[in-house]
């Protein structure tokens, strides 16, 4: 079993590096011929101004890359006849990829419109909130997920009741938009969701847990690849459709693999880079104008400290390390 899960593992991560560098780069040009390039907002860093131009909608090619992945796997797992103990796993791909839908429409606005705003903010929020509904009612009904929560450090459970549904649903929409959020500067979003990977797989041989192996290759090929593309400086950005896919299959996952608040913890930096945000409009505000950080997500308040991208993403994916060492420890 070790030594299958193991090869199938390696085959998996290789192949979908592969196939991520090649839709990366056939990606490119053609966006580029579509004029499907970013346009940056006054309001934007002034330094930024130089990423204009270049090509978003890069999450295409990761998902392609992952979803062939997924397919192979449920195709074999069908012909052994054990597919059905893999529902879980295909309910949390396909509520990534109905975020990642929604990231694909708004990046598509953004293009025909030449703006940045894409979908209205509320009009995201409601297709958000109505996916993660949905997958949380599936989930429920079908019997892989329940309202007894596992209390980190501690061999306690946590009995929620049917106030789970809406902790649940909350989390969901939030960790989406916090990853949605962190993906800002060149190669952070990538390489925070790479060591994530990295914590999935560890967990998987630890356990023997094909499902999140299969997350935890997708995520540590498809992100190495894409960060080829997508490293300081960046020729292509992942977008809305990328980066909402993402962070829904980072706390989907957690979600799947009965750690949801294990999965706040995973998920540190989404979390943190959101609440900057939030904590940035809250006191603008009450304070009439005044503001928490010089620019808001954190990473903006850093490259506005003088600190450069290389730095930034240095340090957040340091961080992130830290965070899935303590994620480890408590499961």
């Amino acid at each position: 079993m070790k030594y299958s899960m193991t090869m199938e593992f390696i085959v998996t991560a290789i192949a979908v590096f592969a196939v991520t560098v090649v839709a990366e780069r056939i990606l490119i040009p053609i966006l580029r011929s579509h004029k499907a390039g970013q346009r940056i907002l006054d309001i934007g860093p002034r330094w930024h101004k130089a990423k204009e131009g270049t090509p978003i909608m890069g999450g295409i090619g990761f998902i392609l890359a992952m979803l062939l992945a997924a397919t192979a796997f449920f195709v074999v797992r069908a012909v052994r006849g054990t597919s059905a103990q893999y529902i879980p796993l295909a309910l949390t791909l396909a509520f990534a990829v109905c975020n990642g839908a929604i990231g694909f429409v708004d990046d598509y606005c953004k293009l025909i419109k030449k703006q940045n705003e894409g979908l209205k903010w509320y009009q995201k929020l409601i297709l958000q909130f109505a996916i993660a509904i949905a997958f949380v009612c599936v989930m429920s009904y079908t019997g892989y997920m329940d309202t007894d929560v596992a209390i980190p450090f501690t061999n306690r459970v946590w009995h929620l009741g049917w106030g789970f549904y809406p902790m649940a649903v909350i989390s969901l929409v939030g960790i989406v938009n916090g990853g949605n959020i962190t993906d800002g500067i060149d190669g952070l979003a990538s390489s925070v969701s790479w060591v994530i990977g990295g914590l999935f797989a560890v967990w998987a041989f630890a356990e023997g847990n094909e499902s999140l192996g299969l997350v935890g290759a997708i995520l540590l090929g498809s992100m190495l690849g894409f960060l080829i593309y997508n490293f300081h400086p960046a020729r292509i950005f992942m977008g809305d459709t990328g980066s909402l896919f993402l962070g829904a299959l980072v706390i989907g996952s957690c979600f799947m693999a009965g750690r949801e608040l294990v999965g706040f913890i995973v998920c540190a930096v989404f979390i943190f880079e959101m609440f900057t945000s939030f904590l940035q409009v809250a006191w603008f505000r009450i304070s009439h104008g005044k503001r928490l950080f010089k620019m808001a997500p954190f990473h903006h308040h850093l490259e506005k400290s003088n600190w450069n991208e290389y730095q930034i993403v240095g340090l957040f994916f340091v961080v992130e390390i830290a965070v899935c060492v303590v994620a480890w420890f408590a499961k």
